[in-house]
């Protein structure tokens, strides 16, 4: 038969695949399970959260749903409990949302909590503070400012080319600390090392990518290796997601969705393939990951 005349069949069996690490993380898990759990303790107080509690929509709505509700920025006057989300705040926000008239409850995810710690001892210890991350990410805003508590030399690079600014800067400092936001990528932190490595004199680093973003991370690559197709299931808006999603298309084909209904966008890419894997970020809750499997299937 000629390829040009050769049509697909109708309908190709499926050989799906779900990653063991996929959704929640425990960091995630523990937030989202205690601010049900406050709100259930304190029917008549009113909860807020500063921030989204994670970077997903659909748990937003949910918890909405509960009564809690999301602060975009601290009022002039509070009433009732203020949740400090898992990625952390500066100690002088934490402050103010005390000054206002908020009952703060800490909920920063304890990986992000020991990042912060990395990048205040480094700086107490006269170091000049790289952290690896992007700028505008909350957990990277709370880190840095954390560690300026301390010492005005703390910059934010993503790739090497950010640092480039710095270079004189840190030639005469000669004593460099790296620490990294969690859910980054491996390679993103072997590339700024490697340009650090030809102007500083010494580095400490700090492997501070929390150890599910690892596991997660490593899992998909060897998944996305034996398939034709991978889905990544959550928020455009989470880094570790949409890291999962970029670390993917350099392997096979890949597709990141927030929602089962995004699938249909997608016909003929999941039609085509036969050995299908689905990860997700985590923050995406177990009841996303199994509509995206039930409307495969």
């Amino acid at each position: 038969m000629k390829e040009d005349n050769y049509k697909l069949p109708d309908k190709i069996a499926k050989d799906i695949k779900l990653a063991k690490y996929a959704g929640f993380c425990y960091g995630v898990k523990r937030a989202v399970e205690t601010v049900k759990k406050l709100k259930c303790e304190n029917p008549d107080k009113k909860v807020f959260v500063l921030g989204e509690l994670i970077h997903n929509a659909h748990v937003i709505r949910d918890l909405e749903k509960l009564g809690i509700k999301t602060l975009n920025e601290i009022p002039e006057k509070g009433e009732g409990i203020c949740v400090i989300r898992s990625h952390g705040e500066s100690p002088e926000i934490i402050e103010k949302i005390k000054q206002v008239g908020f009952e703060p409850v800490d909920l920063t995810c304890p990986d992000v909590k020991k990042v912060q710690q990395k990048a205040v001892e480094l700086a107490k210890e006269g170091y000049f503070v790289v952290i690896v991350g992007k700028e505008e990410h909350p957990e990277v805003i709370a880190i840095k400012a954390n560690a300026k508590l301390w010492s005005d030399k703390v910059i934010v690079a993503a790739n090497p080319e950010q640092l480039e600014p710095y270079k004189e800067q840190i030639k005469s400092h000669k004593r460099v600390g790296v620490v990294v936001q969690t859910t980054q990528r491996i390679t993103t932190l072997n590339s700024i090392v490697e340009y650090l490595t030809s102007i500083a004199k010494e580095i400490h680093i700090a492997n501070t990518i929390c150890q599910s973003t690892a596991m997660r991370q490593a899992e998909a690559r060897e998944l996305a290796q034996e398939s034709d197709l991978v889905i990544v299931v959550g928020s455009k808006k989470s880094a570790n997601t949409t890291h999962l999603a970029e670390i993917l298309k350099d392997i096979t084909s890949t597709i990141h969705i927030e929602n089962a209904d995004e699938l249909a966008n997608y016909k003929d890419i999941i039609d085509r393939a036969v050995k299908i894997s689905i990860t997700a970020g985590a923050s995406t809750p177990q009841d996303v990951i199994e509509d995206v499997i039930k409307t495969l299937n």
